[in-house]
């Protein structure tokens, strides 16, 4: 009984990481789970079976491996230094699945169904989590500007290259995201 277990385990973690190589290489409208079940090796049905729907398979894909996005450890007067870590960390633990997520993100905003899971997946893993460390009225508003100010800094280190960002010291970049999270936190 337990290989069955590992099988179905392994199985279910290959069709997801099937749904991830696809969703990064195309918006969500041209993936369909034939093309995610033929990159696993299994039928069609076993996608179904495992996540109901290619709109299921994609939240799993967002909400990636390791589980709570949000380090529960972090407080609030810890969280401005905790995502400036986030926002300069190079290959780090974690950072290619933050970076590929936002890029499926980036491919799929544009199409009405991936961008309302987006949002609701967004909203459920991120955007809440940090909004209710925060306290006052705004909180969600804080939180808000604060990813943006990740998100932004993420596109333009990562994914854009952008000089000087992408390869300054990443100890100064550290202490002017933290002032300016600090700032959008407070």
């Amino acid at each position: 009984m337990s290989t069955r277990v590992k099988n179905a385990a392994a199985t279910r973690e290959n069709i997801l990481a099937a749904a991830r190589r696809r969703f990064l290489q195309e918006s969500y409208e041209n993936v369909g789970l034939r093309n995610i079940a033929a990159d696993a090796g299994v039928d069609v049905a076993l996608t179904g079976r495992y996540f109901g729907s290619k709109e299921e398979l994609f939240k799993e894909v967002l909400r990636g491996t390791r589980g709570e996005w949000l380090d529960p450890t972090v407080t609030a007067a810890d969280l401005p230094e905790w995502l400036a870590a986030l926002a300069t960390q190079k290959h780090g633990p974690g950072e290619r699945e933050n970076i590929e997520r936002l890029l499926i993100i980036l491919r799929s905003a544009s199409s009405p169904t991936p961008a309302e899971v987006v949002r609701q997946t967004f909203r459920a893993n991120v955007l809440d989590p940090v909004a209710a460390l925060l306290s006052g009225p705004d909180a969600e508003t804080k939180a808000s500007v604060a990813l943006s100010l990740l998100m932004g800094s993420t596109i333009l280190r990562t994914i854009m290259g952008v000089e000087p960002l992408a390869e300054c010291d990443a100890g100064a970049a550290r202490a002017r995201l933290t002032a300016l999270f600090s700032a959008a936190l407070a």
